[in-house]
């Protein structure tokens, strides 16, 4: 083994029930270097990374540090041995101090008793060697997001000081902040430290890191260094795609600006919600499905939710039919003839303890106002007539939603949000984690809606389905909308390019 190599591993398989997360994957990361770790949903990233930290036990493979046999049997031997890991949301303790949250479970004492100078000295000592001059007295809410991530590195390097592990943290940082976070990794990376960086932000791959390590499927691609690796090579591996002869020249991209159309439903300009979303302008025409395409993480859903007021915008404006609205909440877009299906239909849809013809009817109710009660003969008079139109296959109204398939909880949800008769649809992944028939049903419902002139705003991971359901492209990168693509110039090749920005 290289004696620049910190971590080794080697023919690492994890399965879980109906899953391979990870097959015979390789990884190598040396002392001194940033090594991206990148994938799309599914890829086995955060799977890799438990099977490092302990969190999860691999089935097959071996782990080597600085050369010798590893087999981390938890989160804090891991840390024992030199791997630790700040996560995207920081696990810290709020209400207590910066110094409590840095030595917790490790405090210095003194005559049995903590000693808090001791331990405030300490902590005061170790933010300064990473430039960072605060109160450690102060309880940790007090300080932003990104000097709470700084605590939870700090407290990191301070148990183990060989493999630091970084899984998304800049989510939720603003542009300074990232890049102070990223004047620190490179501090630590000259230190020698070796630094595994999960990101899905394409921009900050190509700024911070040395190498980048690509999974699909939960199959190693391969390993590249980053200078060696063109952004279109990088999109093309991550999605699986032949790209021959990409690199030849291609056609100019369009002005990113949407064209003004008469027809136009909805236009937002300037519409944007910190922290999640840049400010961007858009247009959707009647009878138009618009497809948002972009990586994991560009900012599709973010740019949906604050439509739909789910997020609240802090700046820009909404126009409906040609009059500026506010839309502050989902209660506001439902009565300006909006829909939301959302991604997360375990969590953000269905309610798993009621019955199909109650999640049916909830959208609906919602907005007739809970004093417009619907009775039930009616409950089950349009449930039965959604169930038809959709062919959702339940053994009755009243069977329990959560012992249905998830094609069919999925056409429930479509059921809930088209019985509130939208002028605009917005669909996240609607045929995420469903069969091949159930997924082409929906792709065929999303495009005879639109030609009863329908709106309809469709997210999906998929190039293909996409292509297949889309008329008309936004292109999003790094949380913000860099492009629109208009149906003639919707080739599947041309898309990759400019989602890498080519």
């Amino acid at each position: 083994m290289d004696e620049a190599t910190l971590v080794k591993a080697k023919g690492i398989c994890k399965t879980f029930p109906g899953v391979k997360a990870l097959v015979n994957v390789d990884f190598e990361l040396r002392s001194g270097e940033i090594h991206c770790l990148m994938g799309e949903n599914g890829a086995g990233k955060s799977t890799l990374i438990k099977v490092l930290t302990g969190v999860e036990i691999l089935d097959a493979g071996e782990i080597f540090l600085a050369g010798q046999p590893i087999a981390p049997s938890s989160p804090h031997h891991a840390q024992q041995l030199g791997i630790s890991t700040v996560y995207q949301e920081v696990n810290l303790c709020s209400n207590l101090s910066v110094a409590e949250n840095i030595f917790i479970g490790r405090e210095p004492l003194r005559f049995g008793s903590i000693d808090w100078k001791e331990m405030n000295r300490r902590s005061q000592d170790l933010l300064a060697k990473m430039s960072l001059n605060i109160d450690v007295t102060q309880p940790l809410e007090r300080y932003s997001v990104a000097i709470q991530q700084m605590v939870a590195i700090a407290r990191a390097l301070d148990i183990s000081a060989k493999v630091l592990i970084l899984d998304e943290p800049t989510s939720s940082l603003d542009a300074k902040e990232v890049e102070k976070l990223f004047g620190l990794m490179s501090k630590l990376k000259a230190e020698g430290l070796g630094i595994i960086f999960v990101t899905h932000f394409i921009e900050q791959v190509y700024a911070v890191s040395d190498r980048i390590t690509i999974l699909r499927n939960g199959e190693l691609v391969g390993s590249y260094e980053t200078a060696n690796l063109p952004r279109v090579q990088l999109i093309a591996k991550m999605i699986g795609k032949a790209f021959e002869g990409f690199e030849s020249s291609c056609k100019n991209a369009k002005d990113s600006n949407p064209k003004e159309s008469r027809n136009a439903f909805l236009r937002v300009r300037g519409l944007g919600h910190k922290g999640s979303i840049h400010p961007f302008d858009l247009a959707i025409n009647r009878g138009e499905v618009l497809g948002l395409v972009g990586l994991l993480g560009s900012g599709r859903t973010e740019l949906a939710r604050t439509i739909f007021g789910i997020d609240r915008a802090d700046s820009g404006e909404i126009v409906i039919e040609g009059q500026t609205v506010a839309i502050h909440s989902p209660a506001d877009a439902i009565q300006y003839g909006l829909a939301y299906c959302s991604e997360n239909r375990k969590t953000e849809g269905i309610i798993e303890n009621l019955s199909v013809r109650e999640n049916i009817v909830l959208a609906l109710q919602g907005k007739l106002g809970w004093m417009k009660y619907i009775p039930k003969k009616k409950q089950v008079e349009i449930s039965n007539k959604y169930i038809q139109l959709l062919n959702i296959k339940t053994s009755g109204l009243e069977q329990n939603i959560k012992n249905l398939s998830g094609g069919n909880q999925q056409k429930v949800m479509l059921a809930r949000w088209l019985l509130t008769e939208p002028k605009l649809l917005i669909l996240d992944e609607p045929t995420r984690g469903i069969d091949v028939g159930a997924k082409v049903e929906i792709q065929k419902l999303i495009l005879s809606l639109a030609e009863t002139g329908m709106s309809v705003i469709f997210i999906s991971s998929e190039l293909d389905e996409s292509l297949r359901c889309s008329s008309r492209m936004a292109v999003l990168r790094d949380r913000v909308k860099i492009a629109e693509i208009s149906e003639e110039e919707m080739e599947e090749k041309y898309i990759m390019q400019t989602i890498a920005g080519v």
